[in-house]
Protein backbone atom coordinates (compact mmCIF):
# COMPACT_ATOMS: atom_id res chain seq x y z
CA UNK A 1 0.00 0.00 0.00
CA UNK A 2 1.54 3.30 -0.93
CA UNK A 3 1.06 6.23 1.20
CA UNK A 4 1.86 9.93 -0.18
CA UNK A 5 2.82 12.96 2.22
CA UNK A 6 1.76 16.22 1.00
CA UNK A 7 1.80 19.49 2.38
CA UNK A 8 -1.67 21.45 1.36
CA UNK A 9 -1.41 24.91 2.71
CA UNK A 10 1.84 26.45 3.98
CA UNK A 11 1.54 29.23 6.93
CA UNK A 12 4.46 31.75 7.77
CA UNK A 13 2.54 33.53 10.85
CA UNK A 14 5.12 35.65 12.89
CA UNK A 15 7.16 34.76 15.78
CA UNK A 16 9.57 36.03 17.35
CA UNK A 17 13.24 35.00 19.70
CA UNK A 18 15.34 36.47 22.08
CA UNK A 19 18.65 37.72 20.80
CA UNK A 20 21.19 38.64 23.29
CA UNK A 21 22.04 42.15 23.20
CA UNK A 22 19.26 42.95 21.26
CA UNK A 23 16.19 41.74 22.97
CA UNK A 24 13.31 40.32 21.68
CA UNK A 25 13.13 39.58 17.51
CA UNK A 26 10.17 39.36 15.02
CA UNK A 27 10.66 36.27 12.90
CA UNK A 28 8.48 34.56 10.41
CA UNK A 29 7.74 31.25 11.19
CA UNK A 30 6.87 27.93 8.57
CA UNK A 31 4.14 25.98 9.39
CA UNK A 32 2.74 22.80 6.60
CA UNK A 33 -0.68 20.85 6.42
CA UNK A 34 0.55 17.35 6.73
CA UNK A 35 -2.02 15.03 4.91
CA UNK A 36 -1.69 11.77 3.76
CA UNK A 37 -2.70 10.22 0.57
CA UNK A 38 -3.62 6.28 1.01
CA UNK A 39 -3.76 4.03 -2.28
CA UNK A 40 -6.30 1.63 -0.93
CA UNK A 41 -7.55 -1.43 -2.80
CA UNK A 42 -10.83 0.34 -2.96
CA UNK A 43 -9.19 3.68 -3.90
CA UNK A 44 -8.24 6.31 -2.22
CA UNK A 45 -8.11 7.88 1.17
CA UNK A 46 -7.41 11.27 2.12
CA UNK A 47 -6.13 11.71 5.82
CA UNK A 48 -7.21 15.76 6.41
CA UNK A 49 -7.50 17.88 3.24
CA UNK A 50 -5.87 21.35 4.10
CA UNK A 51 -6.92 24.15 1.94
CA UNK A 52 -9.58 23.87 -0.64
CA UNK A 53 -9.36 25.40 -3.51
CA UNK A 54 -12.33 28.10 -2.67
CA UNK A 55 -9.88 29.00 0.00
CA UNK A 56 -7.38 29.97 -2.21
CA UNK A 57 -9.98 31.81 -4.91
CA UNK A 58 -12.30 33.38 -2.22
CA UNK A 59 -10.50 33.37 0.95
CA UNK A 60 -13.08 35.84 2.41
CA UNK A 61 -16.16 33.20 2.23
CA UNK A 62 -14.20 31.11 5.00
CA UNK A 63 -11.20 32.35 6.24
CA UNK A 64 -11.74 35.64 8.50
CA UNK A 65 -9.18 38.21 8.40
CA UNK A 66 -8.03 37.42 11.71
CA UNK A 67 -7.23 33.95 11.16
CA UNK A 68 -4.89 35.11 8.07
CA UNK A 69 -3.32 37.99 9.68
CA UNK A 70 -2.77 35.55 12.61
CA UNK A 71 -1.73 32.63 10.72
CA UNK A 72 -0.52 34.20 6.99
CA UNK A 73 -1.71 31.23 4.85
CA UNK A 74 0.09 31.04 1.29
CA UNK A 75 -2.76 30.02 -0.58
CA UNK A 76 -1.65 28.14 -3.31
CA UNK A 77 -3.75 26.60 -5.85
CA UNK A 78 -0.65 24.14 -6.66
CA UNK A 79 -0.93 23.00 -3.21
CA UNK A 80 -4.56 22.18 -2.68
CA UNK A 81 -4.99 18.21 -2.38
CA UNK A 82 -7.16 17.86 -5.78
CA UNK A 83 -4.25 19.42 -7.61
CA UNK A 84 -1.86 17.44 -5.80
CA UNK A 85 -4.04 13.80 -6.21
CA UNK A 86 -4.47 14.87 -10.29
CA UNK A 87 -0.93 15.41 -10.27
CA UNK A 88 -0.06 11.84 -9.68
CA UNK A 89 -2.16 11.05 -11.93
CA UNK A 90 -5.95 10.25 -10.52
CA UNK A 91 -8.84 11.73 -10.45
CA UNK A 92 -10.65 13.67 -7.31
CA UNK A 93 -13.56 10.98 -7.49
CA UNK A 94 -10.96 8.76 -6.90
CA UNK A 95 -10.83 9.68 -3.07
CA UNK A 96 -13.51 7.74 -1.89
CA UNK A 97 -12.85 8.21 1.89
CA UNK A 98 -11.64 11.44 3.88
CA UNK A 99 -10.51 10.84 7.31
CA UNK A 100 -10.51 14.03 9.36
CA UNK A 101 -8.53 14.27 12.32
CA UNK A 102 -10.86 17.08 13.42
CA UNK A 103 -12.98 19.97 11.55
CA UNK A 104 -10.36 23.18 11.95
CA UNK A 105 -10.61 25.05 8.64
CA UNK A 106 -7.50 24.63 8.24
CA UNK A 107 -7.98 20.41 8.10
CA UNK A 108 -11.10 20.95 6.07
CA UNK A 109 -11.89 23.27 3.42
CA UNK A 110 -10.56 20.73 0.93
CA UNK A 111 -13.59 18.83 1.43
CA UNK A 112 -15.97 20.84 -1.05
CA UNK A 113 -13.12 19.66 -3.69
CA UNK A 114 -13.80 15.77 -2.82
CA UNK A 115 -18.00 16.16 -2.67
CA UNK A 116 -18.35 12.32 -3.57
CA UNK A 117 -16.62 11.19 -0.88
CA UNK A 118 -17.42 9.30 2.77
CA UNK A 119 -16.27 12.02 5.00
CA UNK A 120 -15.45 10.07 8.29
CA UNK A 121 -15.03 11.88 11.88
CA UNK A 122 -15.43 11.75 15.44
CA UNK A 123 -19.23 12.84 16.61
CA UNK A 124 -18.27 14.81 18.80
CA UNK A 125 -16.53 17.24 16.70
CA UNK A 126 -19.07 17.30 13.94
CA UNK A 127 -21.52 18.21 16.80
CA UNK A 128 -18.98 20.99 17.89
CA UNK A 129 -19.41 22.75 14.23
CA UNK A 130 -22.90 22.56 14.16
CA UNK A 131 -22.87 24.08 17.20
CA UNK A 132 -20.46 26.80 16.82
CA UNK A 133 -21.91 30.13 18.82
CA UNK A 134 -18.82 32.65 19.83
CA UNK A 135 -16.64 34.59 17.06
CA UNK A 136 -13.50 32.00 18.12
CA UNK A 137 -15.82 29.24 17.15
CA UNK A 138 -17.52 30.24 13.90
CA UNK A 139 -13.84 31.17 12.86
CA UNK A 140 -12.35 27.78 13.47
CA UNK A 141 -15.68 25.74 12.27
CA UNK A 142 -16.71 28.02 8.91
CA UNK A 143 -19.97 27.07 7.49
CA UNK A 144 -18.58 27.67 4.11
CA UNK A 145 -16.67 24.33 4.17
CA UNK A 146 -19.44 22.22 4.72
CA UNK A 147 -22.11 23.54 3.21
CA UNK A 148 -22.16 21.40 0.12
CA UNK A 149 -23.59 18.55 2.72
CA UNK A 150 -20.40 16.11 3.11
CA UNK A 151 -21.36 12.36 2.85
CA UNK A 152 -20.88 12.55 6.96
CA UNK A 153 -19.55 9.22 8.60
CA UNK A 154 -19.37 9.64 12.63
CA UNK A 155 -17.91 7.54 14.79
CA UNK A 156 -17.32 7.22 18.80
CA UNK A 157 -14.76 5.24 20.43
CA UNK A 158 -15.78 1.82 20.56
CA UNK A 159 -13.74 0.49 23.49
CA UNK A 160 -11.03 -1.16 20.85
CA UNK A 161 -7.50 -0.65 21.89
CA UNK A 162 -4.70 0.55 20.03
CA UNK A 163 -0.90 0.42 21.83
CA UNK A 164 -2.83 1.55 24.92
CA UNK A 165 -5.24 4.19 23.45
CA UNK A 166 -8.56 3.84 23.43
CA UNK A 167 -9.47 3.68 18.71
CA UNK A 168 -12.07 3.20 16.37
CA UNK A 169 -10.88 -0.13 14.57
CA UNK A 170 -13.41 0.20 11.75
CA UNK A 171 -13.98 2.16 9.32
CA UNK A 172 -16.92 1.69 6.75
CA UNK A 173 -16.04 0.95 3.17
CA UNK A 174 -12.53 1.99 3.99
CA UNK A 175 -10.26 -1.33 2.57
CA UNK A 176 -7.32 -0.72 4.58
CA UNK A 177 -5.96 -0.76 8.09
CA UNK A 178 -6.36 3.05 9.30
CA UNK A 179 -7.64 3.47 13.26
CA UNK A 180 -9.37 6.33 14.90
CA UNK A 181 -7.10 7.48 18.33
CA UNK A 182 -9.25 9.64 20.03
CA UNK A 183 -6.68 12.24 21.08
CA UNK A 184 -8.99 14.83 23.09
CA UNK A 185 -8.15 18.43 23.82
CA UNK A 186 -7.26 20.74 21.01
CA UNK A 187 -10.82 20.17 20.19
CA UNK A 188 -13.57 18.31 21.56
CA UNK A 189 -13.48 15.64 18.75
CA UNK A 190 -10.08 15.96 18.39
CA UNK A 191 -8.49 12.39 16.88
CA UNK A 192 -5.01 10.77 15.33
CA UNK A 193 -5.12 8.82 12.84
CA UNK A 194 -3.26 5.38 12.62
CA UNK A 195 -2.21 4.04 9.40
CA UNK A 196 -0.82 0.14 9.00
CA UNK A 197 1.95 0.70 6.72
CA UNK A 198 4.42 -2.35 5.84
CA UNK A 199 5.52 -3.76 8.97
CA UNK A 200 4.47 -0.75 11.19
CA UNK A 201 2.43 2.50 11.50
CA UNK A 202 2.38 5.80 10.46
CA UNK A 203 0.43 8.00 13.44
CA UNK A 204 -1.23 11.15 12.18
CA UNK A 205 -1.74 13.31 15.79
CA UNK A 206 -3.01 16.33 13.87
CA UNK A 207 -2.64 19.33 16.44
CA UNK A 208 -2.04 17.46 19.02
CA UNK A 209 1.21 19.14 19.38
CA UNK A 210 2.87 21.73 16.81
CA UNK A 211 6.79 21.15 16.83
CA UNK A 212 8.36 17.65 16.53
CA UNK A 213 10.41 18.78 19.64
CA UNK A 214 7.07 17.96 21.54
CA UNK A 215 8.02 14.46 21.50
CA UNK A 216 11.63 14.86 22.37
CA UNK A 217 11.57 11.77 25.22
CA UNK A 218 14.60 13.43 27.22
CA UNK A 219 12.36 16.43 27.40
CA UNK A 220 9.76 18.50 25.44
CA UNK A 221 10.54 21.87 23.87
CA UNK A 222 8.31 24.03 21.96
CA UNK A 223 8.84 27.59 20.69
CA UNK A 224 6.99 30.40 22.51
CA UNK A 225 5.08 31.35 20.00
CA UNK A 226 3.71 27.64 19.10
CA UNK A 227 2.95 27.12 22.52
CA UNK A 228 1.02 30.58 22.67
CA UNK A 229 -0.99 29.13 19.59
CA UNK A 230 -1.84 25.86 21.02
CA UNK A 231 -3.33 27.09 24.61
CA UNK A 232 -5.27 30.23 22.47
CA UNK A 233 -6.90 27.10 20.58
CA UNK A 234 -7.62 24.54 22.66
CA UNK A 235 -10.14 23.77 24.64
CA UNK A 236 -9.19 21.27 27.25
CA UNK A 237 -5.68 21.72 28.31
CA UNK A 238 -5.28 19.02 30.49
CA UNK A 239 -6.03 16.64 28.30
CA UNK A 240 -4.30 18.08 25.80
CA UNK A 241 -1.15 17.56 27.61
CA UNK A 242 -1.83 14.51 29.22
CA UNK A 243 -2.21 13.35 25.43
CA UNK A 244 1.13 14.82 24.19
CA UNK A 245 2.78 13.02 27.39
CA UNK A 246 1.31 9.73 26.51
CA UNK A 247 2.37 9.86 22.53
CA UNK A 248 5.84 10.87 23.93
CA UNK A 249 5.44 7.77 25.74
CA UNK A 250 4.33 6.24 22.62
CA UNK A 251 7.52 7.33 21.00
CA UNK A 252 9.59 5.99 24.33
CA UNK A 253 8.19 2.36 23.45
CA UNK A 254 7.29 2.20 20.33
CA UNK A 255 9.23 4.51 18.26
CA UNK A 256 10.76 1.67 15.91
CA UNK A 257 7.40 0.16 14.54
CA UNK A 258 5.09 3.59 14.91
CA UNK A 259 6.37 7.11 13.09
CA UNK A 260 4.45 9.75 14.90
CA UNK A 261 3.97 13.26 13.38
CA UNK A 262 2.11 16.53 13.65
CA UNK A 263 -0.05 18.25 11.13
CA UNK A 264 1.84 21.64 10.95
CA UNK A 265 5.82 20.56 11.50
CA UNK A 266 7.52 20.88 8.37
CA UNK A 267 10.57 19.17 9.61
CA UNK A 268 8.55 15.80 9.99
CA UNK A 269 6.68 16.49 6.61
CA UNK A 270 10.13 16.49 4.85
CA UNK A 271 11.48 13.61 6.90
CA UNK A 272 8.67 11.91 5.84
CA UNK A 273 8.58 12.39 2.15
CA UNK A 274 12.36 11.26 1.92
CA UNK A 275 10.99 8.00 2.96
CA UNK A 276 10.02 5.80 0.11
CA UNK A 277 5.63 5.87 -0.71
CA UNK A 278 5.70 1.83 -1.23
Amino acid sequence: MRVHHLNCGTMRPFGGRWVSGRGPVLTTAEMVCHCLLVEADHGLVLVDTGYGLDDVRAPDASLTRSFRRMSRPVLAESETAVRQVEALGFRADDVRDVVLTHLDLDHAGGLRDFPHARVHVLRAELEAAGAARTSVERTRYPEAQRAHGPRWVTHDPDGDEWYGFSAVRELPGVQAEIRLVPLIGHTVGHTGVAVRHGDGWLLHAGDAYFHHDEMRVDGPVCPPALRYMQARMETARGLRLANQERLRELVRGHGDRIAVFCAHDPVELRSRQRVPVS
